[in-house]
């Protein structure tokens, strides 16, 4: 997309589903995306294999995808041994940190206290740094959380403030639980961008596909021009609330901004993607 950055997140589609793909299918997948035009990919996390399972194989995964010239490569790490193991592989170009403004949260995905995550974020930006990858942090529950932890736009703004005040080129606002109404999401939106007009910022969304056109257009319309996405709209946080709420799916993405004038340069090989999508969720989505 000429004027949109989309972030293809196979990663947090498959994180959650209770059958383990094989690494074949996962590399041919990502193979699929790389062939159909798709050029900023979520393709891997580097956390502990017993907190997410799913993801266990990740430095096999990219390690047998071969040379991937020109594509953006997302792994997301919690610490730094995350850290050490995704720039280990030399095909992660982009370290994703998890921040948050819910502690309750925090100690739910990272076993973190706040001051913990901003510590170890500081220190995961130095490896970055000395390694010569680039960082995009999250701002977790960004538009409120089900705990009934403190929320406000300061402290979004806030949080985005830290994040590039140390350098970090991108931050993306997660609704991490899918619950955010469009009003919601273009008034912080556009709030974090007033005051971060140099960085890029981003938006994560989980919803039903049902919600999905309003919410990308009300962040279109606040100034937004970088999207998470998966195809087919799977995924959820497995840390967040029992029940997931997919995230924003990619075809629903691509329609919605055409209604503004953005074009997809995805065309056919969109479709194939979306046929095998359904083909790993229907294999995997469902206990053995």
């Amino acid at each position: 997309m000429e004027s949109v950055k989309l972030i293809e997140c196979p990663r947090d589609a498959w994180q959650g589903l209770p059958r383990q793909i094989p690494t074949e299918r996962k590399v041919e997948y990502l193979r699929g995306l790389v062939a159909a035009g798709f050029r900023h990919i979520d393709a891997a996390s580097f956390v502990s294999p017993k907190a997410v399972p799913q993801m266990a194989d990740s430095e096999e995964v990219l390690g047998q995808l071969g040379p991937l010239n020109g594509v953006e490569i997302v792994g997301i790490v919690v610490n730094e041994k995350g850290a050490a193991r995704a720039i280990a592989t030399g095909k992660v170009t982009t370290l994703g940190y998890p921040c948050s403004i819910s502690e309750t949260f925090l100690r739910r995905n990272q076993n973190q206290s706040p001051e913990e995550n901003a510590a170890v974020l500081k220190r995961i930006k130095a490896m970055a740094d000395e390694s010569g990858v680039e960082m995009v942090a999250y701002v977790s529950m960004a538009f409120g959380n089900p705990y009934g932890d403190p929320w406000s736009e300061k402290r979004v703004t806030e949080a985005a403030t830290m994040i590039t005040d140390l350098g970090i080129g991108a931050v993306s606002l997660a609704d991490t639980v899918g619950a955010a109404e469009p009003e919601l999401i273009q008034r912080v939106t556009a709030a974090v961008l007033r005051e971060r007009t140099a960085c890029e910022v981003g938006i994560h969304m989980h919803s039903t596909r049902a919600g999905a056109a309003a919410k990308v257009l009300a962040a279109f319309d606040s100034g937004c021009r970088r999207f998470d996405s998966a195809i087919g709209g799977l995924g959820g946080c497995p840390f967040a609330q029992d029940d997931l709420v997919g995230n924003i799916p990619t075809e629903e993405v691509v329609r919605a901004l055409e209604q503004r004038g953005v074009t997809s340069p995805f065309g056919d090989l969109l479709v194939s993607m979306i046929a095998a999508n359904h083909t790993i969720a229907s294999d995997f989505s469902t206990a053995a």
